[in-house]
C-alpha cells in the first residue's frame, strides 16, 4: 500500500486520502443546504382597480423591483388587493393584509390610504396619489409624517 503523507509515524494511503476528499466534498453542499433561506418579504398593494385592468402599474413595479435586485417568489410576494371601484371595501382589504402580517402595505388614493392607517399602526405604509396627507390626517408633516405611513 503506498502512501502519500506520513506524520509522527501516521501513514495515509491514496485510498484514505481520496475518500477524505470525497466525504468531505459530499458534507460541503449539507451545510449549505443547512443555512436558512433568504427571507420572503410579504408586500401588500391596496388598489381601487382590478390587477387585469391596472397590470402595466403592477409590471412596472415588479420590474423596478427587479432591477433592484429583487426577484418576485425569491424575495418577494405580492399581495394584490382591489376594491374594484367600491371605496368602502378598502377597511376589509387593509384589514385582510394586517392580519396576513404583510411587511409593508403599498396605497394609492386617500380612501385606501386612510383604510391602512386605521388598520394598523405597527406595518409601514406607503401612500401615493394623496392631495393633502396633512390635512387628511394620514400625516402630522410632510416632512415628518411620523407613526408608520410615508410616501
Amino acid at each position: 500500500m503506498s502512501s502519500i503523507a506520513s506524520m509522527s509515524g501516521l501513514t495515509i494511503s491514496r485510498r484514505g486520502f481520496l475518500r477524505g476528499l470525497v466525504g468531505a466534498g459530499l458534507a460541503a453542499p449539507r451545510a449549505v443546504e443547512a443555512q436558512q433561506p433568504e427571507r420572503l418579504y410579504r408586500i401588500g398593494m391596496i388598489e381601487r382597480t382590478p390587477i387585469g385592468i391596472n397590470a402595466a402599474n403592477v409590471q412596472a413595479f415588479r420590474h423596478g423591483l427587479r432591477d433592484l435586485g429583487y426577484v418576485e417568489g425569491e424575495h418577494f410576494v405580492l399581495e394584490y388587493r382591489s376594491a374594484d371601484g367600491q371605496d368602502q371595501r378598502f377597511p376589509g382589504l387593509a384589514s385582510e393584509l394586517a392580519r396576513l402580517k404583510v411587511d409593508l402595505i403599498l396605497t394609492r388614493g386617500t380612501p385606501a390610504a386612510l383604510a391602512a392607517k386605521n388598520a394598523t399602526g405597527a406595518i409601514p405604509v406607503v401612500i401615493i396619489g394623496v392631495g393633502d396627507p396633512v390635512g387628511q390626517g394620514l400625516v402630522a408633516s410632510l416632512a415628518h409624517p411620523g407613526a408608520n405611513i410615508t410616501g
